[in-house]
């Protein structure tokens, strides 16, 4: 197929007509294909582009206004991606060879990414979230990251590439560019190779850390297992699906889940950037409605963002009725913003149901667990005494007469096919149902390790294959039930204290917004542990900060039943990591070096 020949264009709406494409045209890829939907059941990442090239799908982008800026049918990556696979083998580098790619929400990044796939080379996505001190932060940690990945060729779009260029100065790089510098390569005759079965299929750091980052390996096996069981068992993908996203390329559910899935599934995507989303969450709503689209996932703090700052007028002649998968994970999901995105868009077609909890993380390619199609928010309420005392799970029955003992959290659906999981004390041994402990798991999709990394690896990674996701949890009724990070746990006098509780608290006052609010402990001068909340106000204009303090120190006392130091902050303190969310190890040592916390 090429772009000036007489060509069925179908709109996402799917009215059909046959007309003559120019080249100048930019229109999206349809919904619906002409081919057989095949579930990933492909052995590598080529094979399933060499498949979804028949069809007439692909992916597209918009720009922060929404218009269509680029489409790019999956016939025409495959035509490009091979192209580019020559001139990256004109490099010289071995085959293997790790090439670095700032991954912002362009198809340069795509493109380079299965160029890589068809010449044996090892993608390796970087973030682009500029830190606290600007530039500089930014790029110390991608000098980090070039260096951690052993990178012999880098690329950035020319937005990105000053910050590339000066990272990479005194590293062992063979050529760093832009994709035009590239693009300007001579082809080289050489037979392609594309990676296969047992090779990497990329490394992917690690979003918990940005002082200390682990690259995951991850193979062809296992990233294809976990798109056939994501597309086939999690979504169920059917033939007229489409998808939209903001989630960033450099995230495993931005990555895995809404660009090599939709492709292993040869569906339609509508992208636009994570930072126009958090300028115009708006225009999230806008696409679902306007291109029909019937998935997208999200973190909670993403269905909270596009509640709050919707307007009625911005609702005015959307239709949500479509959308049947609203994937929620990254993060713990509290279910009262959950709530609030619902009601706010039931006007419109949105329906409950489609709300689907999942855990993931990027070790495990990405998808470990989804709760059922259609069936919404399971919501468990155990007595929160005996959990924090005992680790012990006591359910209790809805009514108003509990509230003052519930906990409640959210069930994040039952295992994907060939997934194996274990609840584990703090000595690792299997603890039986009704326990709260450490969760483990095994099975194909499982990373091959962290890069250059044996003792961080052995640390998480038996020799066996079972994996500690250092993820507090539980299972209800075959689900599993996240209920927060063991590094992160707060112990007081024998109690177990989730962080995610005091942060909670601290982000219902009207001073502090959500995301600007971490907890952690610290031991004092007499050895004791103890509960510190940071937060950074929203304004700080006219507050009396010592009353503040007061009022949050006595809600937590009051929900909580423990003494907490609350201590506010400049702001930009909170260290976040690369996917936003604020990070309690790197907050900590931040505000310990600086001198933050005054212990009374």
């Amino acid at each position: 197929m090429n772009q000036n020949q007489a060509v069925i264009v179908t709109s996402p709406k799917g009215k059909q007509d046959v007309k003559q494409a120019p080249l100048e045209a930019v229109l999206p890829t349809p919904s619906e294909n002409t081919i057989p939907i095949r579930y990933g059941d492909f052995e590598t990442l080529t094979d399933a582009l060499e498949y979804a090239s028949k069809g007439i799908t692909g992916f597209n982008f918009y720009n922060r206004r929404g218009k269509l800026e680029k489409s790019v049918p999956y016939w025409q990556l495959k035509k490009e991606a091979r192209t580019l696979a020559r001139k990256i083998i004109y490099t010289g580098v071995p085959r293997g060879s790790h090439m670095a790619m700032v991954a912002n929400t362009h198809p340069d990044f795509i493109r380079f990414f299965f160029a890589c796939q068809y010449a044996g080379i090892v993608p390796v996505p970087l973030p682009i979230v500029m830190h606290f001190s600007g530039a500089k932060g930014y790029i110390k940690q991608i000098k980090r990251l070039l260096s951690l990945s052993d990178a012999k060729l880098a690329v950035a779009t020319p937005d990105y590439l000053p910050y590339l260029k000066e990272a990479s100065k005194e590293l062992n790089i063979h050529l760093v560019g832009s994709p035009d510098v590239y693009d300007r390569l001579p082809e080289s005759n050489a037979k392609l190779e594309p990676l296969g079965q047992r090779e990497l299929a990329y490394l992917q750091f690690t979003s918990g850390s940005t002082r200390f980052p682990k690259g995951v390996m991850i193979s062809q096996r296992a990233v294809m297992n976990n798109i056939h069981i994501i597309t086939c068992h999690g979504i169920g993908c059917r033939n007229k699906d489409r998808a939209v996203s903001w989630l960033p390329f450099y995230h495993d559910m931005g990555l895995v889940g809404l660009v090599l899935a939709t492709l292993g599934s040869q569906m339609s995507v509508d992208f636009f950037s994570t930072a126009d989303f958090a300028m115009r969450p708006g225009l999230w709503i806008k696409l679902m409605s306007e291109n029909r689209g019937t998935i997208s996932f999200s973190p909670p703090f993403g269905y909270e963002l596009a509640a709050m700052r919707l307007r009625a007028n911005d609702l005015e002649g959307l239709d949500l009725s479509n959308w049947r998968v609203a994937g929620v994970g990254a993060e713990m999901v509290r279910p009262e913003l959950l709530k609030k995105f619902a009601e706010r868009l039931k006007g419109i077609g949105f329906d409950s149901r489609a709300f689907m909890p999942c855990y993931g993380m990027a070790e495990c390619s990405l998808a470990v667990s989804f709760s059922k199609v259609g069936n919404g928010l399971k919501i468990d309420r155990v007595d929160k005494e005996r959990l924090a005392q005992n680790n012990e799970i006591l359910f209790l029955p809805t009514g108003e007469q509990e509230s003052t003992r519930a906990k409640e959290f959210v069930r994040c659906g039952r295992l994907l096919p060939g997934f194996e999981a274990e609840i584990r004390d703090k000595n690792g041994r299997a603890l039986p149902s009704g326990q709260c402990g450490t969760l483990f798991l095994r099975g194909p999709s499982v990373m091959e390790g962290y890069f250059n990394d044996s003792v961080s690896t052995k640390e998480v990674l038996s020799e066996d294959g079972w994996l500690n996701t250092g993820d507090i949890a539980y299972i209800s009724g075959s689900e599993v039930v996240i209920t927060g990070r063991s590094k992160d746990l707060i112990i007081i006098n024998g109690r177990n204290i989730w962080p995610q509780d005091i942060e909670y608290l601290a982000e219902t006052m009207d001073e502090v917004r959500i995301g600007d609010a971490c907890a952690f402990s610290i031991t004092d001068q007499a050895g004791r542990e103890r509960a510190v909340v940071v937060v950074q106000f929203r304004n700080s204009n006219g507050t009396d900060h010592g009353e503040f303090k007061e009022r949050l120190k006595a809600l937590i006392a009051t929900e909580l039943g423990i003494e907490c130091h609350v201590e506010i902050v400049p702001k930009n303190t909170l260290v976040r990591t690369t996917s936003g969310k604020p990070s309690r190890s790197g907050t900590k040592k931040r505000c310990l070096k600086l001198d933050l916390i005054r212990l009374s």
